[in-house]
């Protein structure tokens, strides 16, 4: 990998490792290049939408996955050009398991000058059936 873009990928892992509601939620960029991301975000107690269930709260997962899908579009275009999320789609298959770290894995395959297009899935260890699945449309980087 040529020098300009691993410091543009060690840029964009600061980025998101060093964005405060990321860094409340406990999420992290653990991985990422070519218009690939992947993130985690580790079972916690102050994330719990149900009491009864113990599972982590829906919104936990959507915010994952839209930050996974961010970090991929970027990965895949200029250095240092943020992106919005346009649209995205998320279905939710299954609860997470309790006490289980979330991963999201999410792929931009395909860029146009004004959008870029993103598909990603979260899950939690059984890799037969995701926790959720997403795609959706973001800013495009270039």
């Amino acid at each position: 990998m040529n020098l300009v873009k691993e410091n543009k990928k060690k840029e964009i892992i600061k980025f998101f490792n060093d964005l405060p509601f990321n860094k409340m939620m406990g999420i992290s960029l653990v991985s990422m290049g070519e218009g690939l991301a992947e993130m985690t975000v580790d079972y916690n107690l102050d994330l719990i939408g149900d009491k009864k269930t113990m599972v982590i709260h829906g919104g936990v997962v959507t915010t994952l996955l839209d930050a996974a899908c961010g970090a991929a579009v970027m990965s895949a275009g200029v250095p240092k050009v943020p992106t919005a999320t346009i649209d995205l789609r998320i279905d939710y298959l299954r609860s997470a398991k309790p006490e289980k770290q979330i991963r999201a894995k999410a792929e931009c395959f395909r860029i146009t000058e004004s959008v870029a297009f993103v598909r990603a899935t979260a899950h939690d260890g059984n890799d037969v059936v995701p926790v959720a699945s997403a795609c959706g449309a973001f800013t495009s980087p270039i």
